[in-house]
């Protein structure tokens, strides 16, 4: 009987380590996406193919879409970029904007219909960036 003790135990030890680093991993899976580009292809054949598949297939637990610069007002021009960011966000996909550019392109009151966070960016994308996000640029 002692030996089965000891036997349990050295078999628990290792997999309870692995726990505890699968753990470790899974609290930094968050991917926050900087969409800025204005060029179209990029937002449907890049972006936003990868930022709904990073959330919907799970390889994140979070994705959070920024909309930053141009591409506020390159969405406020599409609605087919307006119903796959509608996708995303059914998906689960966290979407802001930043306040400073949309109000620049005239298009936070559009951003906010769509359901968008317009809002000062500087300050949560610093925690982020300090908090280990992984991060993509398009």
């Amino acid at each position: 009987m002692k030996y089965l003790i000891v036997t349990l135990f050295l078999m628990t030890v290792p997999l309870l380590g692995v726990t505890a680093k699968k753990n470790e991993m899974r609290e930094q899976d968050k991917l926050m996406v900087i969409w800025s580009s204005g060029d179209r292809d990029v937002a449907l054949k890049v972006c936003f193919m990868y930022t709904n598949a990073a959330k919907k297939v799970k390889w994140f637990d979070e994705v959070n879409l920024i909309v930053w610069g141009p591409s506020a007002k390159l969405l406020c021009e599409d609605e087919e970029l307006q119903e796959k960011l509608k996708m995303m966000q059914d998906n689960g996909v966290v979407v802001e904007a930043c306040v400073n550019c949309a109000e620049m392109y005239g298009v936070a009151d559009q951003l906010r219909d769509m359901g968008i966070d317009v809002k000062g960016m500087g300050k949560p994308l610093t925690e982020r960036l300090k908090a280990d996000w992984k991060q993509l640029n398009f």
